[in-house]
């Protein structure tokens, strides 16, 4: 009988073994050219800046070029293309310029890239020295809103005002709804990811964050998976989970001293609103806006709205 139940479990695991590695050989997916990806959204407003070796950072400038600048930094795993619901909204009467940083969307880094809030604020800063833009307002969505917080410290000069939308800065709930993040909490959960198309992952996720989950379409879902095949991103992606980075804190942030405006989907389940409360808060004079039944995402969830309010902070800034 014992001879029997061990072989049974044996082959119980054997089973399980062989399902997980159809899944895995099932799911794998190489890096795609990027070429291919380069040319398959690309718009007359797509360009790239060299900004190192292995560095070239791509970017979208759209609109009114004598418009209020406006400079947007994307979450995790997100690209330009979030904004570009903004980007409609506003570019009649403002420069909309949206990024990519290393390891996202469009933008080529050198092997060995880490994901670092710092590093990133620092990229953006040079990013716009050389870019030559006038004092322009930053808006961050999630890691975004981390990165242009730190940019607000980092180079305050630079900068007319400052927008964050359900910005990260604050440790993240243990418990979160993506599996994703879940997996990307443990090395062999980053090793998996780095090598699969996440689409089935991504939609998971991207679902359980916002309000409507008729806006998570299979054309969003490919989209944003197919940016992650983009040559070398992966391992960047991989080189920190989301939410190891926490470092805001209220003796921070009161050293902020630009006009700011902070927006929070009023359901996010990723960074809650507890989170924006403590931002409007503790950086000085900052504004809240608070969003009923929208989550982490309002760029996209509710973009007319939200780029609205934006116009109207940017239109109550004193002149440059």
């Amino acid at each position: 009988m014992i001879k029997l139940a061990l072989l049974t479990l044996l082959t119980l695991l054997g089973l399980v073994l062989l399902a997980l590695l159809a899944t895995f050989l099932w799911l794998r997916a190489p890096d795609l050219p990027a070429a291919e990806l380069e040319a398959r959204w690309a718009t007359p407003a797509d360009h790239y800046l060299v900004l190192g070796e292995g560095l070239r950072v791509h970017y979208r400038d759209e609109g009114a070029a004598d418009g209020p600048v406006l400079l947007l930094v994307h979450g995790y795993g997100d690209s330009y293309a979030t904004w570009e619901g903004w980007a409609a909204e506003l570019r009649a009467t403002h420069r909309v310029i949206s990024l990519d940083l290393p390891g996202h969307g469009l933008t080529a880094a050198p092997e060995g890239t880490v994901q670092d809030r710092t590093a990133q604020a620092r990229l953006v800063a040079t990013f716009a020295e050389r870019l030559k833009l006038p004092p322009y307002v930053v808006a961050g969505n999630s890691m975004g809103g981390g990165v242009a917080w730190q940019l607000a410290l980092l180079a305050p000069q630079q900068l007319r005002g400052l927008v964050l939308v359900d910005a990260a800065g604050w440790p993240m709930p243990a418990s979160t709804p993506s599996l994703a993040f879940r997996l990307l909490g443990h090395p062999w959960g980053r090793a998996l990811l780095a090598r699969i198309d996440n689409r089935p992952l991504i939609r998971q996720g991207l679902s359980a964050q916002v309000g409507d989950k008729a806006l998570i379409t299979d054309a969003l879902v490919d989209r944003w998976a197919l940016y992650q095949r983009y040559p070398g991103h992966r391992p960047i992606l991989m080189s920190a989970a989301p939410g190891a980075q926490a470092p805001a804190s209220e003796a921070l942030l009161a050293g902020i001293h630009l006009p700011t405006l902070v927006l929070h989907g009023e359901i996010d389940p990723l960074l809650p609103l507890e989170h924006g409360r403590r931002f409007a808060a503790a950086i000085p004079g900052a504004q809240l806006i608070v969003y009923p039944g929208v989550g982490h995402l309002p760029q996209r969830e509710i973009p007319q709205r939200s780029a609205a309010d934006v116009a109207a902070f940017v239109a109550r800034l004193p002149a440059p």
